[in-house]
């Protein structure tokens, strides 16, 4: 997912949509999806259904909704049409400078800074939304040309398994996420999406964690100072009860991982949110951070990272279930298998992005930059 200079968990900047480079007018868009078999969508109404198909398991968010909503009443009112377009899939035209001045002072006028948080991940989401029916295909996100669902090979999880894509909303329906991978090859039920600031998605999440018990949670993070940072043989090797996840054969409770889904610099923003609400759940803001000894992925060719002990998110996936399937007493559940699919299906995705790059004479390698650079 790139990251673009100067974004910050609370920048106000205009939609980007990573890459897009043309320009998306909504009313052309409809008519496109009115002629479509997946279609049935009326022109700027989203559905629970589409919202769904989209890969999140909770209820259209009212926030989104309303930002949706306010945004149909804005194009009647300036009587110019909602688009999209140019380098970063941007708000554009009269519509979008009208736009962008009224969600700024709207911003400002929030009181609390959790409003205001909660204000700037629904419009994300609702931009990208908006910006990328008919556009993108609504299971791998990739433009309907370039779709790789075909090609995406479903797999069975483990059951005491249980994968959270904790989501920035800055990459949210980025064709480069790695993400999404893991929904796609083990269903929604198995690893769930929550975009970070979305009601709605953290209330699922935190609700199944309340459940299962704050032993039974751990966030993939190389969290360096933090004590409870564990390896994976620290983690699950040992039988000893002040590990996380150490009964986990023995008992019939899923362990959830948590998944950091956004740049490195928004990924501390995140740890902090999460450990935040830990306290509030368990009066403790130690959430336990396992630490993956995973080395480059494929797709550093295309997005390298700012340093090797970071990888992207379906890599890390990957990682955990490799290095469990080599414990002992988790070696019967074929989690080196399901690490195999899910490695894969990274490889489809790298090459749907690779023959993009290649068909619109783009490079195929990137250069390495600062460490504001993808997750």
């Amino acid at each position: 997912m790139r990251c673009f200079a100067g974004a910050s968990a609370l920048s106000l900047s205009p939609f980007q949509l990573g890459g897009i480079g043309r320009r998306l007018v909504m009313a052309s868009v409809s008519s496109q999806l009115r002629s479509r078999e997946s279609g049935g969508f009326d022109d700027g109404v989203i559905t629970e259904e589409e919202w769904r198909r989209w890969g999140p398991v909770s209820p259209f968010p009212a926030a989104v909704k309303q930002i949706v909503d306010d945004l149909k009443v804005l194009e009647l009112k300036v009587d110019a049409q909602i688009e999209f377009g140019g380098n970063g899939g941007k708000l554009q035209g009269a519509f979008g400078a009208y736009e962008d001045k009224k969600h700024r002072a709207t911003y400002e006028a929030l009181d609390d800074p959790e409003k205001k948080f909660r204000f700037f991940s629904a419009r994300q989401v609702a931009c990208r939304l908006l910006g990328s029916r008919g556009y993108l295909c609504q299971k791998c996100w990739l433009a309907m040309e370039d779709c790789m669902c075909s090609n995406v090979k479903p797999c069975g999880l483990w059951k005491r398994i249980r994968f959270w894509l904790y989501m920035h909303p800055r990459d949210f329906l980025r064709q480069n996420n790695t993400g999404k991978l893991l929904w796609q090859v083990f269903g929604v039920n198995s690893a769930s999406l929550c975009i970070f600031g979305i009601a709605e998605d953290e209330e699922i999440m935190w609700n199944e964690f309340k459940l299962a018990g704050k032993s039974h949670v751990c966030c993939l993070y190389p969290n360096q100072n933090s004590e409870l940072t564990l390896s994976v043989e620290n983690a699950f090797g040992s039988s000893t009860s002040e590990n996380p996840g150490s009964s986990m054969v023995d008992e019939d409770k899923t362990l959830h991982f948590i998944l950091l889904d956004g740049t490195w610099n928004n990924s501390a923003a995140m740890l902090k949110r999460l450990k935040d609400h830990a306290k509030t759940v368990w009066g403790d803001e130690d959430l336990p951070c396992i630490s993956l000894a995973t080395g480059a992925s494929a797709m550093h060719k295309l997005r390298p990272q700012p340093s090797w002990d970071r990888t992207c998110t379906a890599a890390a996936a990957i990682g955990l279930l490799s290095e469990l399937s080599l414990l002992p007493q988790l070696s019967s559940y074929g989690l080196d298998k399901q690490a195999d699919a899910v490695e894969e299906a990274l490889v489809v995705l790298l090459d749907s992005l690779t023959g993009r790059r290649l068909r619109m004479g783009r490079s195929i390698t990137r250069k390495v930059r600062n460490p504001i650079n993808i997750c």
